[in-house]
């Protein structure tokens, strides 16, 4: 592959690590919170997060990953696509990967702030089990969920059981407003998926194991690892499985779209 960078992956290359830095290095701009993708119900959500997000990463690992992607096969796509169409598959898969991640993200916490209401107004234990079981993540605090589980249900008239399982059904449900979405991420797997499908069968090399694979192999590997990954839905994963696999999935509409309208690509 030919490792030339084209001039919008040197610029997209250049404004993800300068914003990387500046975030870093520069606290006071408070940029993570400025141009983070926050959730509607958060006071730091502005609509131009759909765009800057995904040019703010959670660590120098998400950053470097990104960027290696967009390194590696980003310049075979703009040449290939040219600039507009390698921009517009740029964007539309960041953008497109982020506005469904962020609307799923209001549906689920509207629907646990309506029901974090309704266990306030008339808490019981039952109802606090349901809560719990509905809208908890486990993987922090468990012990103590579960020890105010079993004293609430002990003894369902005591206040301070009352009072602590409202201040869990608080906390959890601040918990999952206090959404935020970072990274290049759902541009990167919209450039791998087209990729793959425009060059099905080129061979790359794997770093581990070093051995070869054809592009729409390991973009499949990767894709099923997301879905798989996604209905894992483990406590401890905070990579956005989702809008990676949205990226993907915008990525195949607009190749798909752009085949139809040439008789090949090749």
């Amino acid at each position: 592959m030919n490792q030339r960078l084209t001039p919008y992956v040197q610029r997209l290359l250049l404004l993800n690590i300068g914003l990387f830095v500046l975030a870093n290095f520069l606290t006071s701009l408070d940029l993570d919170n400025k141009l983070a993708l926050h959730g509607i119900y958060s006071d730091y959500f502005v609509p131009y997060q759909f765009v800057t997000y995904m040019f703010m990463h959670a660590g120098f690992m998400h950053l470097f990953g990104n960027m290696l992607g967009l390194y590696f096969f980003g310049p075979l796509l703009e040449y290939f696509l040219g600039a507009k169409k390698f921009l517009i598959l740029y964007f539309v898969c960041g953008i497109g990967s982020g506005l469904l991640s962020w609307g799923v993200n209001a549906y689920e916490v509207q629907n646990i702030r309506a029901d974090a209401v309704a266990y306030i107004q008339s808490p019981d234990p039952d109802a606090y089990n349901v809560f719990i079981n509905d809208h908890f993540k486990r993987g922090h605090n468990i012990p103590q969920i579960e020890n105010s589980i079993e004293n609430y249900t002990a003894d369902p008239e005591n206040q301070t059981y009352i009072s602590e399982s409202v201040q869990y059904v608080r906390d959890i449900t601040a918990g999952q407003s206090n959404y935020a979405l970072v990274g290049a991420s759902g541009s990167i797997f919209g450039i791998l998926m087209a990729f793959a499908l425009l060059f099905p069968n080129t061979e790359l090399v794997l770093l581990f194991p070093p051995i070869p694979i054809k592009a729409k192999y390991l973009v499949g590997a990767y894709a099923a690892f997301e879905i798989y990954s996604l209905y894992s839905n483990r406590p401890d994963d905070n990579v956005a499985h989702f809008a990676h696999l949205t990226g993907m999935i915008f990525a195949f509409i607009l190749i798909r779209f752009w085949k139809t309208k040439r008789n090949s690509f090749y």
